[in-house]
């Protein structure tokens, strides 16, 4: 048995603290936001023995089809609390017999943990990057040159730090497709050569506020390869940047709490911040989460900001000294105006994108619609903060299916109208077995059930004591009155498109278990838990407006020499370790892909893919690895290529432009940059097959 892989940072995860101060503004190392006595997991599994007999007796899952389609067949009682999670995993005296080849989507050489300053892919495969860092997209924008930048250059240019990605079709330009990125936040020391933290100039502030926010880029595939680039200047191509237009829609657009100044209407917003991931609607949008945009404002003053984790003096970037809106002892309500999910259309360029009040305010990671039987959307959302909490927002307007003005306009207002709910677990093994050392209890399984509490729907408020305005933009509040769950950093929430399984990535939670904060429960076995879990989902009768679910750990990451691991049952000698899931993805076979972020196992981060189905479920294989100081993010999963963005290359201790910590992409002499890179067959076929 090879030696447990080391834990190499005493930062969260194994983040540099570079990248903790710069994308987080150091959250992780400041007072947790949530310090409410709110009830968690741990405190409600009392009676949990006969919860589960009845549980499982009142419900089954079946497998309807071969491909592995999970139809769930209602009990005789209809006060059954969940569906039971059974039928599709590993059950004790029954072994898996994997076949050699491995699940269908991932019949490829795992790549080893490494520490290599490139991305690594499987023997067999092939690599490009796709775009760059400041390459111009947009007409009159110049070349990129690291010491000649300017805000108007970048404004033009692809943005800084992409995270989320989405590929959507673009119908009748053979061999393209609508790419939109996400643009985190700025890494200044990497970004300007000579920076001084303590007095940035206006020019660098405004590169920096143009070089956040989104980009729609329309990018063309290399005739037999499966190479891409972008088609520079193409009439969609599009920035979106801290100083654009957007509009407040939705219960709380007009409210007081999100007037100012300079907009007191309450509906018209400045730019985005701290997009992270997102979401790809069947209507053709996207959904960009706003997540740490606390780091931005300075000179918190109130309980509320404290909550969203605002601090009460200056901020890392400085940027209250050229824009009263970032100082909130002149602006208070600004901060408020961001915590959103934001739509864009991106056939449309000259839309103005929308944050979607009814979606609620906290630190979006992500938000992935799947549709209801009648064409409602639900939307699942984390809120990445350690303690914090789940959600999901079930639509009361149907999808207008076609490409139609009509159905296009109405489809704009789907999130716009409808309930935001935030869950409560409970584990169903008995207490004084989760123990926090991560040890499966008797059963064999963290597993359990749980409640969606709703929160408001439109005007009506569901939380006592607060409006429905208060609910929306002070949504932790909300979560914090009805007693939430306190989860482990829940990051990217994504349905699975052939089960209606949802997948929750639980990043890490270094303070479970410390003096004064919340122990290990059954959705959160392990204190200081360095790295993370993923839960999974079941609504009760496959319906996702159900009030009710099942849910168990699908995995617990770590190195699989770890007993405080788990792989869904399947054997842990044959799976990659892995560390902090991030962002997730689904491929065309059902299997879950997952980026990761702060690997704390001595390796870089990666991207892995693992089977949620059939008999080797749980088989988890590691597909790339990327760059020193990079996090793997966006992962975007198609039949021939896998697309991921690499953020924030070089991000180490003691790194700066004159001293760079990577070389890539470029080679050494060259500025490292923040690019989007896809991967392929070199034969040609599909990957994993």
């Amino acid at each position: 048995m090879r030696n447990l892989l080391p834990f190499i940072s005493s930062h969260p995860g194994g983040r540099s603290a570079l990248t903790c101060r710069f994308r987080c503004g150091d959250a992780c190392f400041k007072e947790t936001p949530n310090t409410s006595d709110n009830e968690y997991a741990g405190d409600i599994i009392a009676g949990a023995v006969s919860r589960r007999s009845m549980m499982r007796a009142a419900a089954v899952v079946t497998v309807a089809t071969a491909a592995g389609i999970a139809a769930l067949t209602g009990p005789s009682a209809p006060q059954a609390e969940a569906v039971a999670l059974a039928g599709h995993g590993h059950q004790p005296g029954h072994p898996h017999k994997p076949a050699p080849s491995g699940a269908r989507g991932l019949r490829f050489s795992p790549v080893a943990p490494n520490k290599d300053d490139k991305v690594t892919i499987p023997d067999g495969y092939a690599q490009n990057v796709v775009i760059r860092w400041g390459e111009p997209i947009l007409r009159g924008a110049p070349a990129f040159h690291p010491d000649k930048q300017t805000a108007k250059a970048q404004a033009g240019q692809f943005g800084y730090n992409n995270d989320f990605l989405s590929l959507l079709p673009l119908r009748g330009e053979r061999g393209r497709q609508v790419m939109v990125a996400n643009h985190e936040y700025t890494d200044e020391i990497l970004m300007f050569r000579g920076y001084d933290p303590a007095n940035p100039t206006r020019e660098q502030v405004e590169i920096a506020w143009a070089a956040h926010g989104l980009s729609v880029v329309v990018v063309q595939e290399e005739n037999r390869t499966g190479k891409l680039g972008p088609v520079n200047r193409h009439p969609l191509n599009r920035r979106l940047t801290a100083t654009s237009e957007f509009r407040m829609t939705g219960p709380a657009a007009g409210s007081t709490l999100l007037r100012t100044s300079a907009d007191r209407s309450g509906r018209k917003v400045l730019g985005t911040l701290n997009n992270c991931a997102g979401g790809t609607t069947p209507w053709g949008t996207t959904l960009h989460g706003e997540e740490n945009f606390n780091q931005y404002f300075a000179n918190g003053t109130t309980d509320m900001h404290k909550r969203y984790g605002i601090g009460t003096s200056a901020t890392e970037r400085k940027w209250e000294r050229f824009d009263r809106r970032f100082d909130l002892a002149k602006e208070p309500n600004e901060a408020n105006r961001f915590g959103w999910v934001v739509e864009l259309d991106p056939y449309d360029p000259d839309s103005t994108p929308r944050k979607r009040t009814a979606l609620g305010r906290f630190k979006h990671e992500a938000a992935q619609p799947r549709l209801t039987s009648d064409g409602r959307p639900v939307v699942y959302m984390g809120d990445d903060e350690k303690f914090d909490y789940l959600y999901k927002f079930v639509s009361s307007k149907r999808m207008k299916k076609g490409n139609s003005r009509a159905a296009r306009e109405h489809n704009l207002t789907l999130l716009d109208e409808g309930t935001l709910y935030v869950a409560k677990l409970s584990g169903d093994s008995p207490v004084t077995e989760i123990d926090g050392s991560g040890k499966l209890p008797d059963d064999g399984e963290f597993d359990g059930s749980g409640v969606w509490i709703p929160l408001a729907t439109g005007t009506t408020s569901h939380v006592p004591g607060m409006t429905a305005d208060e609910v929306y933009v002070y949504t932790r509040l909300a979560g914090d009155k009805v007693g939430a769950t306190k989860m482990d950093r829940p990051e990217d929430v994504e349905p699975s498109p052939r089960t209606g399984r949802v997948y929750v990535a639980l990043t890490n939670n270094s303070d479970r278990g410390k003096a004064g904060k919340p122990g290990a429960d059954e959705a959160n076995p392990r204190n200081s838990n360095k790295h993370g879990q993923i839960l999974e989902l079941a609504e009760n009768w496959d319906d996702p407006t159900s009030d009710g679910f099942a849910w168990r750990l699908f995995l617990v990451a770590g190195d699989p020499d770890d007993p405080a691991t788990y792989f869904a049952g399947f054997p842990k000698e044959s799976v990659s370790p892995i560390s902090c899931p991030d962002n997730v993805a689904f491929d065309a076979h059902g299997n879950l892909w997952i980026s990761t972020d702060g690997n704390a196992l001595g390796s870089h981060d990666g991207l892995f893919g693992v089977a949620t189905h059939g008999d080797r479920r749980g088989e988890l294989k590691q597909f790339l690895t990327v760059p020193a100081g990079a996090e793997t993010c966006g992962p975007v999963i198609q039949d021939r290529r896998v697309l991921v963005a690499v953020q924030h290359p070089g991000e180490i201790d003691g790194a700066s432009v004159e001293k760079p910590a990577s070389v890539w992409p470029d080679g050494p002499g060259k500025i490292v940059r923040p690019s989007v890179v896809a991967v392929w067959r070199k034969d040609g076929r599909d990957i994993g097959v």
